[in-house]
């Protein structure tokens, strides 16, 4: 499967919200991820709809650029089956195409996008358009502050407190717990948090991950402070949705 994986970039230490373009023109995925790059997002780049298909079966992504002619899969259709599915029903479409009658915008509403943006278009445009719709749909990915219990992440100082005390973490440290931190009780497997924190495609032993997250937890938790990260046997980690919680 061609996928094109971008690094997190985030400007402000945090782990980027990740959007996944779907356009078979390559040119204009380039320029898409390009300028997704530029505003901070982790990008990743399909060019069938057959290949978004299963990306979106994996972890999907916090939003979806969609183009509506598609080799493969078109894109209305993959529109369709994302919304019939519980895990991908919410999940924010924006679709791309060259039809710009009423009843095509019409029916690419109808089959579940969130917007609808036609070619050619503004690319600042379009960028304010995926900051909205991830503002209204997903606010804790744009958010500068993650909180749970006595535990403080801001994203834009990359300072983490617990209580009254500074916990200093590195930056793979950091990344992790602000990926697990805006996912709570949601389980990952070591490969996803390779795939996700990490976010390159390099080989990278799983064991890795083990050893970053025993690097988390001793600066997390001290004396009988509870321990927010859990593991969960044959399956692999999580930040504990009770914490915090009386």
């Amino acid at each position: 499967m061609n996928v094109v994986r971008s690094a997190p970039k985030s400007a402000n230490g945090g782990t980027a919200p990740s959007i996944l373009v779907v356009e078979d023109e390559q040119a204009l995925g380039l320029l898409l991820s390009y300028n997704l790059e530029a505003e901070g997002f982790t990008v990743e780049r399909v060019e069938r709809g057959d290949e978004a298909e299963v990306r979106l079966a994996e972890i999907p992504p916090d939003l979806v650029i969609l183009d509506w002619m598609l080799p493969g899969v078109s894109g209305l259709e993959i529109c369709r089956r994302l919304r019939a599915r519980e895990s991908t029903r919410t999940l924010p479409v924006i679709m791309l195409t060259a039809r710009g009658e009423e009843a095509e915008r019409v029916r690419g509403l109808s089959v579940g996008a969130d917007d609808y943006v036609v070619k050619p278009f503004s690319v600042p445009e379009l960028m304010a358009r995926v900051r909205s719709l991830l503002r209204r749909s997903r606010p804790e990915r744009v958010a500068n502050r993650l909180s749970a219990g006595d535990l403080d992440l801001d994203r834009e100082t990359r300072r983490v407190r617990r209580g009254t005390r500074d916990i200093h973490l590195g930056p793979t440290e950091f990344r992790l717990l602000d990926y697990l931190m805006e996912r709570p009780g949601r389980v990952f497997s070591r490969s996803q948090l390779l795939d996700g924190v990490w976010g390159q495609s390099v080989e990278i032993d799983e064991r890795t991950v083990d050893v970053h997250v025993g690097r988390l937890r001793k600066s997390l938790s001290r004396g009988r402070e509870r321990d927010p990260i859990r593991t969960v046997r044959g399956a692999g980690y999580s930040f504990d949705e009770t914490f915090g919680r009386t």
